[in-house]
């Protein structure tokens, strides 16, 4: 990069010792790192209220002149307030808290940004506003300019760090810079997507000269961000193509024809199509690295079970990665049943098992005389050595994270690696976070299963809702009772849980009720559901323990209690826990707080059971660091992209990141010299175990 660019922060004008300080800590070292400090927002004079338009109630933005600064005193706490002006009237501002420093910023004369909600107390005010101090020639802007606005932390508000400043910092830096700037986007890229240059690009995102040229530069920093993302991916995949896989299969044989002709269902066209794609990647030179999403209850295990059949008969070992006991002992249930009559043996790994039953274990693993294991972390253990580890199955993948994953995978040598998940993922967050992997999706529930009617209620309702309750378990059905469990508030949500069953056993005296939460011993979960499994249960009372491996299918109706807590995603995961037979099932949705939010959550899941549908909503109001954990999954912290609304130039920049890697895998060609030198800079770290170069 050109030498400016890597200039210590501490040599640029206006900035000394304590700014410094307050920039490295938000990871701003060198002159390129703060030019990439983009705006948070843009204030468009042409949208900024003059104070005789203002109205009380609503959100608005409002430039003027500081007149006064004063303080006052309550019995209770000191108020600051500051007193602002325009040509057409007054605006008092008010701070309950952090008045000290930021009396310190406003000096009588200065001109400011603030945003707020307005109120009327002796006049018109705004409580605790976002505020900037802007340019002195702020107050003349004529209509169209438009005015930067940067987040700011307290520390750098304390060393004298604004908007006002930062714009006198970039003005700087512009007229030292010089016009060969390397471009990390090369230039084909550049002129097939329209894409300004990177001198260009910076110079607009930090002056725009109008609504046009800022949206150019965004948009070419929205793509060249998402261009790194695609191209991480793109690499990790040319990396895992150009391996050789260790467990080739050449058929699928007589077991798995038995297995499938032995089942006592049929199924759908959705996993017949996706049993497929993994039979033709099976067989293929290179390994398998795949996902599966089917919403819950389409029926992914058997699909799976059909994946190890073929390893089986190929002489690999195929093991299946669960995140919980629960989970992975239905696992480990459902396989044995399936291979039991063709005398396969299948193995079970978790970690409450007896150091007596390791040692009978881990031999037959070791020696391969067990094909299929079936376990839960416990698969990770150094002590754990696999014969010919061919298939890695990890079931609801997105509990584990990136490491837990590369280290049962890196216990095979190249194995074939099936990802399986529940939770349907939208389309631009599947490509940035599993992007490097071919994807299958089970669309169709197996045939039979009736859409699970859901519906809000208020507490009020409750009453009835007991009747028909009653109602169900008279008519043979089973009842899920659930009870919110979120960490920061776990001891009081266990108590909730407690409280509901000691009020479910009074209301339900006659019928069998049982208690179910993450407190109880191993044993006692076990016991517990297994009386709810075989009947002798009529109302399981639950936290989230159930969100993930209990399959019951008599029960036909599930209370979600205080379901506004809930994000939707957990809310659909848990009402698929109902309606696996074939009896019309209810997902009742118990509503007592009235938030904006919860509600539109509520009416979400009130209206479609499609969980793509879901996923999606979820994703919109959560957002992507929301809906995975981004440290442990990979996603990448995007600072100006948004992969709610960005997903056309996602998927521009996908096409010209893989079309960049295909044609120039090691990166060697002199065209792409600046791309490589800014992709390793930034990305070296995401790449694991893949390189280029």
């Amino acid at each position: 990069m050109n030498n400016y660019l890597q200039n210590k922060i501490i040599t640029i004008p206006y900035i000394g010792e304590m700014r410094k300080e307050a920039l490295e800590n938000m990871g701003i070292f060198n002159a390129e790192d703060l030019l990439y400090y983009f705006p948070r927002k843009y204030l468009d004079r042409s949208n900024v209220k003059d104070m005789n338009q203002l109205i009380v109630g609503e959100e608005c933005t409002v430039i003027g002149q500081v007149e006064r600064v004063w303080t006052t005193k309550t019995k209770r706490k000191t108020i600051l307030k500051v007193l602002i002006k325009d040509n057409f009237g007054y605006l008092t501002l008010s701070w309950f808290a952090g008045i000290y420093w930021i009396k310190k910023i406003f000096k009588i004369g200065d001109n400011v940004s603030v945003s707020g909600k307005v109120n009327y107390y002796k006049g018109l005010n705004i409580i605790h506003p976002d505020f900037d101090l802007l340019d002195a020639h702020i107050g003349n802007l004529s209509t169209g300019i438009i005015v930067p606005v940067y987040a700011l932390t307290e520390d750098m508000r304390k060393k004298g760090l604004n908007s006002r400043q930062f714009r006198r910092i970039f003005k700087k830096i512009f007229t030292e810079i010089t016009n060969n700037i390397p471009d990390p986007i090369p230039q084909d890229i550049r002129n097939k997507y329209s894409l300004i240059d990177l001198l260009e690009g910076l110079k607009f995102i930090h002056f725009p000269k109008d609504k046009e040229t800022l949206k150019k530069a965004r948009y070419r920093f929205k793509f060249q961000e998402l261009l790194m993302l695609q191209s991480v991916l793109a690499i990790k995949r040319r990396q895992i193509k150009s391996e050789k896989c260790f467990a080739q299969c050449k058929r699928a044989g007589e077991l798995t024809t038995n297995l499938y002709n032995k089942l006592p269902f049929d199924l759908t066209d959705a996993q017949k199509r996706v049993a497929r794609e993994i039979y033709n990647d099976l067989r293929s030179e290179t390994p398998m690295n795949r996902l599966l999403q089917g919403d819950v209850g389409s029926g992914k295990t058997i699909v799976a079970a059909i994946s190890a059949a073929i390893m089986t008969e190929n002489n690999s070992q195929t093991v299946i990665m669960a995140p919980t006991e629960i989970l992975a002992e239905q696992h480990y249930n459902n396989f044995k049943r399936y291979f039991k009559p063709w005398g396969i043996n299948c193995e079970l790994l978790i970690g409450k098992q007896t150091k007596k039953q390791r040692e009978t274990i881990l031999p037959k693993i070791a020696n391969g005389k067990t094909p299929i294991i079936v376990g839960t972390h416990a698969l990770l253990q150094e002590k754990v050595k696999y014969s010919k580890l061919g298939l890695v199955i990890i079931d609801e993948q997105h509990r584990f994270g990136v490491d837990q994953r590369m280290t049962l995978i890196k216990k095979g040598i190249n194995p074939h690696v099936l990802m399986m998940t529940a939770t349907p993922i939208p389309r631009t967050l599947s490509i940035s976070v599993y992007g490097d992997m071919d994807t299958s999706i089970i669309d169709e529930m197996p045939k039979g299963r009736k859409p699970i009617v859901t519906r809000v209620v208020k507490e009020v309702k409750l009453p009835k809702v007991y009747d028909f309750l009653k109602n169900q378990i008279n008519l043979g059905r089973q009842i899920f009772i659930v009870y919110p469990l979120i960490s920061e508030s776990e001891k009081m949500d266990l108590q909730a849980a407690e409280k509901g069953f000691e009020n479910i056993s009074k209301i339900f005296s006659s019928y069998k009720i049982a208690l179910l939460h993450s407190k109880l011993k191993k044993l006692e979960k076990k016991e517990v559901i297994e009386k709810y499994k075989s009947g002798e249960v009529d109302i399981l009372v639950s936290t989230t323990v159930i969100e993930v491996g209990v399959d019951i299918p008599n029960a036909t109706v599930m209370i979600i209690e205080n379901a506004e807590r809930f994000g939707l995603s957990q809310l659909h995961q848990l009402r698929g826990r109902i309606g696996r037979g074939g009896e019309k099932s209810y997902c009742i949705l118990v509503s007592r707080k009235d938030t904006e939010q919860g509600n539109e959550r509520l009416r979400i899941l009130e209206g479609t059971i499609d969980g793509f549908k879901i996923s999606e909503a979820d994703l919109k109001l959560r957002g992507p660091g929301e809906f995975f954990s981004a440290k442990q999954h990979g996603l990448v912290d995007l600072k100006i992209a948004n992969l709610i609304e960005d997903g056309e130039i996602l998927r521009k920049a996908r096409l010209a990141a893989f079309s960049i890697i295909k044609n120039d895998k090691n990166l060697s060609n002199k065209n792409n010299k600046d791309f490589k030198e800014f992709f390793l800079k930034n990305n070296k770290d995401k790449l694991n175990y893949a390189t280029i170069g």
